[in-house]
């Protein structure tokens, strides 16, 4: 172990319901995201980052407890995460460091009475507390709550995105000044919708800005036939969101500077999940699409500065792992991803990228049981038969028996718009696919189900499988 002194300190930045390509290094040309542009573009952007699921909770447990969330006790909205599992911030106590959470937390039992309090034993080893379980029900864009580390509640003032930055910062600040290192955790509900009025409530005066300007081509294309989308009603509104979250970045990072701390501090920033705007189904997220489960990532500071771009594709349950091995810690065998240490330019080389997963898996088990996984040029899903139709909160999170759902060939079509999966041509890849997708599955403590083709195969397409395919 290093002295404390020496080790890093961490600070997290989490959005909520966050597009990729709000950055324009994904080729967004509306400047959203210029803080997050220059760090990720000085330290290691991770290029294809993806959730393990597109619901706000299960996402959470996984960033907590590097796990996938079939195994963290939250495959759905509702439950509270297992508290019997080595978590991040347990395991930075352990290692001499402060830990400290501000904003949402949404990984308590929904059933209690109270929507924002959450008990000392269901707050994973956070010593310093200011949060709140269900933020979008004890807030409102210009009206924050949450609660301390001894359950009061505490008025936060100012635009809600501020007003948690404001209040992570009091504490770097004043942990900045301790004698341990640091690892602090800041939630934000932004740019989520505000469930109370449907609405992506932008700062005071700024949604016009971003009216009638760029929409991203998926959005663009399926909003043309789409009954009931949003997108035209609301990306304005969740653009300038975008812009203010940005914003706030760029004052933690001034002040992490400022303390003279910039070099031997970590900056992770990602988000829970996408956004699709009602276009793939009657509500925002879950989804196996892309806009659903592709999110921005970066690091920066410590051992990220000058990591470059990874290509390969990295998942959520990468991410905790990653933290501890950047600062010295032992990652428990609980954990059940990877750490991108060995990625970095001037890392492990060829080497370690020939041995990282060559897909990433993604499960949904609310508003549906659906499982799939994406490779570089592939996009191949199941969905339990009928799930999708029962109410939001399925009852359990996997399926006996699942169909085969969508194929689509991202290099050819990388906005989704043309499903595959029933065509004869592309029989021979749904095949392999599905034989990696089971694997994995296995890997993640799943039974395997059966698995039923489409309802109809058809002839056509002009796709010849190569033996290597496919990637």
């Amino acid at each position: 172990m290093r002295d404390d002194r020496a080790r890093p300190n961490v600070i997290v930045f989490l959005t909520d319901q966050q597009r990729w390509d709000c950055s324009s290094l994904h080729g967004n040309p509306l400047d959203l995201m210029p803080t997050f542009d220059r760090l990720a573009s000085e330290g290691t952007h991770v290029a294809n980052s993806f959730t393990c699921q597109p619901v706000c909770a299960p996402a959470r447990s996984t960033l907590q407890l590097g796990r996938y969330p079939t195994n963290t006790g939250v495959w759905k909205n509702g439950p509270t995460v297992r508290t019997d599992l080595p978590s991040l911030a347990s395991l930075f106590r352990g290692a001499g460091y402060t830990t400290a959470y501000v904003g949402k937390w949404h990984l308590y039992d929904y059933g209690t009475d109270d929507p924002g309090r959450v008990p000392p034993e269901a707050r994973l080893g956070y010593e310093e507390w200011l949060a709140s379980n269900i933020l979008e029900y004890t807030s409102d864009a210009y009206q924050t709550q949450l609660y301390d580390e001894n359950g009061e509640a505490v008025d936060l003032y100012g635009y809600r995105v501020d007003a948690c930055a404001d209040a992570a910062i009091d504490r770097i600040v004043r942990l900045a000044h301790g004698d341990r290192p640091f690892f602090a955790f800041l939630s934000l509900i932004e740019p989520h919708h505000q469930n109370s009025r449907d609405d992506y409530p932008a700062p005071y005066g700024t949604r016009k800005r971003f009216e009638n300007r760029w929409v991203p081509p998926d959005l663009a294309a399926l909003s043309l036939y789409g009954d009931g989308t949003t997108v035209y009603q609301h990306i304005a509104g969740y653009y300038a969101m975008v812009r203010r979250i940005d914003d706030a970045l760029a004052r933690v990072h001034d002040v992490v500077r400022s303390l003279g701390i910039l070099d031997n501090t970590i900056i992770l920033f990602t988000s829970d999940h996408g956004c699709h705007f009602k276009t793939r189904n009657s509500e925002y997220k879950r989804s196996l699409h892309e806009a659903s489960i592709r999110v921005p990532t970066m690091f920066s500071g410590g051992p990220f500065a000058g990591g470059g771009a990874i290509g390969e594709l990295v998942s959520h349950v990468d991410l905790p792992p990653t933290l501890l091995d950047a600062c010295g810690i032992d990652i428990p065998d609980t954990f059940e991803g990877n750490s991108i240490l060995p990625l970095l330019r001037g890392g492990g080389g060829a080497d370690s990228r020939a041995a990282w997963p060559r897909e990433v898996f993604v499960q949904i088990s609310e508003a549906e049981i659906g499982r799939a996984i994406r490779t570089r040029r592939w996009k191949y899903g199941l969905r339990a038969p009928g799930s999708f139709e029962s109410p939001i909160g399925t009852r359990q999170p996997t399926s006996a028996v699942m169909q085969e759902t969508f194929l689509y060939d991202l290099y050819a079509d990388p906005h989704e718009l043309r499903n595959l999966v029933n065509l004869q041509s592309h029989r021979a890849v749904c095949n392999r696919l599905r034989s990696r997708l089971l694997r994995r599955m296995k890997q993640a403590g799943e039974n395997i189900p059966e698995v039923v083709p489409p309802d109809e195969i058809v002839p056509g397409g002009q796709l010849i499988v190569a033996d290597d395919e496919p990637r």
